[in-house]
C-alpha cells in the first residue's frame, strides 16, 4: 500500500487515531526492514487535555515538534528506558499527538525477536509502546522523523476495520479527561496491549 500523504495528519487528534488502525508502521534499519499493522492508539488532544504533555502550552523541549504540522514522530522515553512513538496531529501551533500503543507485527519478525528476546509468543513482540519500539528499535534518534520519509513511514490500509473505543491506559491522574474514550483498538484483536473493558 502507499504510504499515507501528509494532509491526512493535519487533521484532530481523535480523527487520526481512528485513521490509523489498520494502517502499517514501517521502520527502516541498518539491520533491515520491520514493521506490522496499527491494531491500538491513543489521541492526546493538546491544550485541552490534562493528560497530554502539552496541556501547558509550553512549546519547547521534548514537545516542540507538536507545534509543527501533523505527520512527524514525537518520542519519549517513560521510566527513563522505554521508549514510547506518537504521530504528530493537526496544524501548526495545535499541539495534538496520536500514541501507537501496540502493533500486529508482519514484517522482519526474526530481527523483532533478536530485539525483544523475552517475548515468549509473537503476540508479545508489539502488544504495547514500549514494546513495539524496542521491536521496531525507535528510539529518540528518530524524534522529528517526516512520516512521509525514507526512514520511519506510516502505508494505508485497505480499509477501515471495525473500531473499538475506551478509555486510555495510565492516565487515571488527568482530573478532566483521565475516562475520556480516546483509546482506539481494532476490535476483537489479539494483538492489542490489553483488551478493552
Amino acid at each position: 500500500m502507499p504510504k499515507l500523504p501528509f494532509e491526512v495528519y493535519q487533521t484532530d487528534g481523535i480523527t487520526l487515531a481512528r485513521r490509523l488502525l489498520g494502517c502499517r508502521l514501517v521502520h527502516r534499519t541498518p539491520e533491515g526492514l520491520c514493521g506490522g499493522i496499527i491494531v491500538e492508539t491513543e489521541a492526546y488532544m493538546g491544550l485541552t487535555d490534562d493528560a497530554a504533555h502539552s496541556y501547558r502550552g509550553n512549546p519547547g523541549g521534548r514537545v516542540n515538534i507538536q507545534y509543527g504540522p501533523g505527520g512527524f514522530s514525537y518520542i519519549y522515553l517513560i521510566y527513563g528506558m522505554h521508549s514510547c512513538m506518537n504521530v504528530v496531529a493537526n496544524g501548526e501551533g495545535i499541539p495534538e499527538a496520536v500514541l501507537i500503543r501496540a502493533l500486529e507485527p508482519d514484517t522482519g519478525l526474526e530481527l523483532m525477536g533478536q530485539r525483544r528476546p523475552k517475548a515468549k509468543r509473537h503476540r508479545d513482540l508489539c502488544s504495547g509502546p514500549g514494546k513495539l519500539c524496542a521491536a521496531l528499535s525507535i528510539t529518540r534518534a528518530q524524534y522529528g522523523l517526516d512520516l512521509t520519509g525514507e526512514t520511519l513511514w506510516i502505508e494505508d490500509r485497505a480499509e477501515e476495520p471495525p473500531i473499538t473505543a475506551s478509555p486510555r491506559i495510565g492516565v487515571e491522574y488527568a482530573k478532566a479527561c483521565g475516562d475520556k474514550p480516546w483509546r482506539f483498538t481494532v476490535t476483537g484483536s489479539p494483538w492489542v496491549s490489553v483488551k478493552p473493558k
